[in-house]
């Protein structure tokens, strides 16, 4: 996964949400390209297989996974998306939950943007190999 675009921009001066928002469709990608890779499925079950992966708990346990596998740069990041202040939480995860998934997509939008898609990669397998599909 390259980027897309050609687009240029100041990753450092992204806040923590923007780079969260950039990430979740990221993560999201990822999620679906592994479902589709393990077996041609209708896609009313893909979405459900998708949907027990791509929620806050599950990315928090995601979180989990890789926090100690990342470089200082990039739990700087994690911990810049995690902390960042939030008005509400979903009524289905906990506040911590909702940080620390916060916390991934800032980091796999981070690391999407800078263009390092080997140590997206990198990441992903290390959560699937903790994830039950």
């Amino acid at each position: 996964m390259g980027n897309l675009l050609d687009k240029n921009c100041d990753i450092h001066s992204l806040s923590p949400l923007t780079l969260a928002f950039v990430g979740d469709s990221v993560y999201d990608l990822l999620v679906r390209q592994h479902l589709v890779s393990l077996a041609n499925r209708p896609v009313k079950e893909l979405n459900a297989m998708k949907v027990t992966l791509v929620n806050c708990k599950s990315q928090a346990d995601s979180a989990k996974a890789i926090i100690n596998a990342l470089t200082e740069d990039e739990l700087d990041v994690y911990k810049r998306g995690r902390n960042v202040k939030v008005n509400s939480a979903s009524k289905h995860s906990s506040l911590a939950d909702y940080h620390s998934a916060t916390g991934l997509e800032a980091l796999f939008g981070y690391l999407y943007l800078c263009g390092k898609t080997d140590r997206i990669k990198e990441l992903f397998m290390l959560i699937l190999q903790n994830t039950e599909v």
